[in-house]
């Protein structure tokens, strides 16, 4: 193991809350006013978040749709600033966060950890959520949408960060809901603990450290799916992450 854990490197869409029902419905409001003949199910959904990032999600969709319209790069790009102006007036009625993520983060903190967002969602969205959610202020590095010219399962978001942070991979953990933010991460030498979330429950993570139903809360614990301790029910804390990261360095 390489020195001692020095910061939690975090996923928002699935991880932080579950917010893909929230851009779901933007997508299909926008879609609605574009006039476009689109509504995307929940069953549809969950096969293009295969597809990392709102603009290349359009993109992939209209290649295969029969009878849509083409959409010029610019177009996709109006259509995506539009779905993001809803989705922060969706978001304004409430999101909560997934159970034990408040806690973790402010026992991080309370640690001395730093605290990173590393995130294919676009800035627009983060700076919403994050004041929605009462966590302005809390993440030391922001990195989000376009910042690395290739997304999630890419490394690059993850290489960054570690860069940024001054951090050798084994100091950092990262925590992810999807396998494409697995793989982002494992690719990028970081220990992963992954919790699943509405569209992506039914992913495989053999790649990851541990994966947990949720980080669990007092009198509501998560289930340990695969990992240390898999089988048991507990509130994942700063010294479950150390196990964690000991199952990477072995």
């Amino acid at each position: 193991m390489v020195g001692k854990l020095r910061a939690l490197l975090w996923d928002l869409d699935g991880t932080l809350a579950e917010t893909e029902e929230v851009h779901r419905a933007a997508f299909n409001r926008a879609f609605a006013e574009m006039g476009l003949p689109v509504f995307w199910d929940q069953d549809l959904y969950r096969s293009l978040l295969e597809t990392t990032g709102g603009k290349e999600r359009i993109a992939r969709f209209l290649q295969d749709c029969q009878g849509c319209p083409p959409l010029s790069p610019e177009e996709i790009a109006r259509l995506h600033r539009r779905k993001n102006e809803l989705f922060a007036e969706l978001l304004a009625q409430g999101v909560d966060l997934r159970p034990g993520v408040f806690r973790l983060l402010w026992e991080a903190k309370g640690a001395g950890l730093r605290l990173a967002l590393a995130t294919t969602t676009s800035p627009e969205n983060v700076h919403v959520f994050l004041a929605r959610t009462g966590l302005e202020g809390v993440f030391d590095l922001i990195l989000a949408g376009d910042v690395v010219p290739r997304k999630k399962p890419d490394p690059a978001i993850y290489l960054l960060a570690l860069k940024r942070l001054e951090l050798r991979p084994g100091e950092a953990l990262a925590l992810e809901d999807s396998r494409n933010g697995l793989l982002a991460a494992f690719r990028a030498g970081l220990p992963v603990l992954v919790t699943p979330g509405l569209y992506t429950a039914h992913q495989g993570f053999p790649e990851a450290q541990a994966v947990l139903t949720h980080l669990g809360e007092p009198g509501r614990p998560g289930q340990v799916l695969q990992g240390p301790r898999q089988g048991q029910a507990l509130v994942a804390d700063l010294a479950y992450l150390e196990e964690v990261r000991g199952w990477w360095s072995t």
